[in-house]
């Protein structure tokens, strides 16, 4: 995502852009994927030092409301949020933590299994985490 497209995004739906506001799109922006709100409070505070992390989980909040950010939960740890809103999977190095988006093919893959449907399930999203190591981190054959 380039530098000043969610914020215009977010003018053009009418969003008030204070400094706070700004300063969390624009950390979001330059590139904090999969960032928690700490990270995002934390790189927010060289921009407007005095947001406090209140005001961050509630413009989180409000982006993920829109649509524009979505929560990611990886399993127990604290919730990441990500400007990639289309679907994908995830891919976590087991090494060294490094998440990495993994775009989907089918859009509605495995949404419609006759198996959910036998279990009394209609699946309304699904989340599909791979585990491995990254180039970084890979054994060298």
């Amino acid at each position: 995502m380039k530098e000043g497209e969610l914020l215009l995004r977010l003018r053009s739906r009418g969003w008030r852009i204070t400094p706070q506001r700004r300063a969390v799109v624009t950390v979001l922006e330059r590139g904090a994927r999969h960032a928690t709100a700490e990270e995002v409070h934390t790189a927010a505070q060289f921009i407007v030092p005095e947001i406090s992390l209140a005001t961050v989980y509630n413009v989180l909040t409000e982006l993920v409301e829109m649509g524009e950010v979505a929560e990611v939960r990886l399993g127990r740890g604290a919730t990441l949020f990500d400007v990639n809103v289309a679907k994908h999977y995830h891919c976590i190095c087991d090494t060294c933590g490094r998440i990495a988006d993994v775009p989907v093919a089918d859009q509605n893959c495995c949404m419609d299994l006759p198996e959910l449907a036998a279990c009394c399930c209609v699946a309304e999203s699904i989340e599909v985490i791979f585990h491995g190591h990254c180039a970084g981190c890979a054994p060298k054959a």
